[in-house]
């Protein structure tokens, strides 16, 4: 879309343009294995919310809602549904009544593992076109997103 020259930008600014560019064409594909494998009901947000849950037991509301990019409202939308389906366990903290405290039930547990192997194993399928060099370079290249991102 916004293609230019190599030469003409800087090198961060290729790396940049290439981010926007990719991380939603791959959003795109997990959305997509996501719901061909029995993970019908389960959006992105949902996915990311109750790998967020499982990853930080006891999170807050606030704390998924930063974390998933929504708004308080939205966010608290989201969980109801999650608490209404028996994925998410909603209980006050014990030190500071006002806070609610997010775990993943047992069948919460399930789903996530059920989506995740299903979504890993397609991707796999599809990353084997690969080679090993450009696999390891791709695993070596978001890891190093992973760590430049994940304190901002």
């Amino acid at each position: 879309m916004y293609a230019t020259l190599r030469s003409e930008r800087p090198i961060a600014d290729e790396c940049a343009h290439e981010i926007i560019e990719t991380v939603p064409v791959v959003m795109r594909v997990i959305r997509s294995k996501l719901r061909e494998h029995g993970a019908v009901e389960m959006s992105v947000p949902h996915f990311r919310t109750l790998t967020f849950v499982y990853n930080n037991n006891g999170a807050s509301l606030s704390d998924v809602a930063e974390h998933i990019g929504l708004s308080l409202p939205a966010m608290s939308t989201l969980v109801d549904g999650l608490v209404s389906s028996g994925l998410i366990f909603r209980e006050e903290n014990r030190e500071d009544r006002r806070r609610m405290t997010l775990s993943l039930t047992r069948r919460g547990r399930a789903k996530l593992d059920s989506a995740y192997k299903a979504t890993r194993v397609q991707l796999s399928k599809s990353l084997r076109r690969l080679s090993s060099s450009d696999c390891a370079m791709t695993v070596a290249a978001l890891r190093i997103l992973r760590n430049t991102f994940s304190n901002e």
